[in-house]
């Protein structure tokens, strides 16, 4: 029996899969990486334009990385959140130095659930501070992930909070999305205007004195890579201070190199109150999450308890491996890179695919954080199936690429490390899988 095979078998015997029927897997088998490429134990590489979760943002096996977690595993391997730890600190001070003013205090989660989840306890709790206890309520889009944790999937916008809604105090709106505008808007300042207006109407209508926080995600990611249009962030960052809400940003997948910043938020005119984030800020190498608080709202704190802790909050080995990737991502040029081969290589290259296959209706994007829009029919934009989707994916896989996939759509989100001539490598894979798509 091949390794391949044996591992396949250990999997579907005794592993329970995330949002998946168990008795239809067949899971891809993954044996190593470097860099933009993994294969598995027969050989075989493909070029991972997944990023796997949209997370390994360094790039597999990252030598500063990996090494970071090494010396530090040698020195202490794990230690109560409440001791003090040098590399906890040093892995705050790192974030905070580029998440810049207000931000002067992080606090460290598992990973981007959870991080939503404490960033929405402390919005609640700074209204409370305030003499506004009444306020609860989450706003949130319908075109959203934030996690799967109690009031994070309540969050989310899409079908799967509609299983475990056990939280309280959600309510949700339609956020911009110009390609099927929810608003008959038919240009990007239309859709902005008009998406702000309906955000009002949903706060006048549930009532400011009861909203304690606004969470968004900067550019929502598995919902569809949808970039905002001009003036919309920074227009709800005007709803919230107007009506007192506090603006949580969620960076979690957009953050750490993958729009071509540090954080996706720098270009569009606006500073949140909390940021959470996780994914690129260690590129997943220790599972590790956080929320950088505004100065403010950590202040609510000097004399109150935060109610909220968890046993690995800042866990030695994440803050190194954080260390690692973001001065080995400073220090390299990750950054540019990224945003470098968005504006010269992928945007173009999605563009001229865009020409040849009438299966793609639309292109959006920047740095390594891209959305490849399928539709059955380009004039009424009625999406493509799902099963439609499945053999794309097959296709794509028997080319030699690893994709990411939601609803009728193919993401394109290699790692920041991507290079120009990999990056036309997986548009040719694309290319042809598309052609045989559509002979089909």
């Amino acid at each position: 029996m091949s390794t391949n095979q044996h591992t396949r078998d250990l999997d579907r015997e005794y592993v329970f899969h995330s949002w998946s029927a168990q008795a239809t897997l067949d899971p891809m088998v993954i044996a190593g990486g470097l860099g933009t490429e993994v294969w598995d134990f027969e050989g075989n590489h493909y070029l991972d334009f997944s990023s796997q979760l949209v997370n390994v943002n360094i790039g597999h096996q990252h030598p500063a990385v990996v090494r970071a977690i090494q010396e530090q595993a040698s020195v202490l391997s794990t230690i109560g959140p409440a001791t003090a730890n040098l590399t906890r600190g040093e892995a705050a001070q790192r974030i905070l130095a580029r998440a810049g003013a207000p931000f002067s205090k992080v606090f460290f989660t598992n990973g981007g659930a959870d991080a939503n989840e404490n960033a929405i306890r402390l919005a609640r709790l700074h209204c409370a501070a305030r003499g506004e206890g009444g306020r609860d309520t989450v706003l949130s889009t319908y075109r959203s992930y934030h996690g799967n944790t109690g009031a994070a999937i309540v969050a989310t916008g899409d079908w799967r909070r509609m299983p475990n809604q056990y939280a309280r105090g959600h309510v949700h709106f339609f956020g911009p999305y110009l390609y099927r505008s929810e608003f008959w808007a038919t240009t990007p300042e239309e859709e902005s205007e008009r998406a702000l207006r309906h955000l009002e109407r949903v706060i006048q209508a549930e009532g400011p004195a009861t909203i304690a926080a606004i969470l968004l995600e900067t550019i929502p990611g598995t919902a569809g890579i949808m970039i905002p249009p001009p003036g919309y962030l920074a227009g709800v960052r005007a709803l919230a201070d107007k009506y007192g809400i506090v603006l949580i940003l969620d960076e979690v997948m957009c953050g750490f190199g993958r729009t071509g910043r540090w954080f996706a938020f720098e270009g569009y005119d606006v500073v949140p109150d909390l940021i959470t984030f996780a994914k690129g800020v260690n590129s997943g190498y220790v599972p590790v999450g956080g929320v950088a608080i505004s100065a403010e709202i950590a202040a609510d704190f000097d004399e109150r308890v935060f109610p909220g802790g968890l046993t690995y909050s800042g866990h030695p080995l994440a803050a190194a491996s954080i260390i690692g990737a973001l001065d080995a991502m400073e220090s390299e040029g990750i950054i540019e890179n990224a945003r470098r081969v968005g504006a010269e290589a992928i945007g173009p290259g999605l563009a001229q695919l865009q020409e040849r296959h009438p299966l793609i209706g639309e292109v959006r994007g920047e740095g390594v954080f891209w959305a490849v829009e399928l539709v059955a029919d380009r004039s009424t934009r009625e999406p493509v199936s799902a099963a439609l989707i499945g053999q794309l994916k097959k296709e794509l896989v028997a080319r030699g690429l690893v994709p990411f996939s939601a609803d009728n759509r193919i993401h394109v989100v290699p790692p920041c490390v991507v290079t120009d001539d990999e990056v036309a490598r997986a548009i040719a894979i694309y290319d042809e899988a598309l052609t045989v798509i559509e002979s089909a």
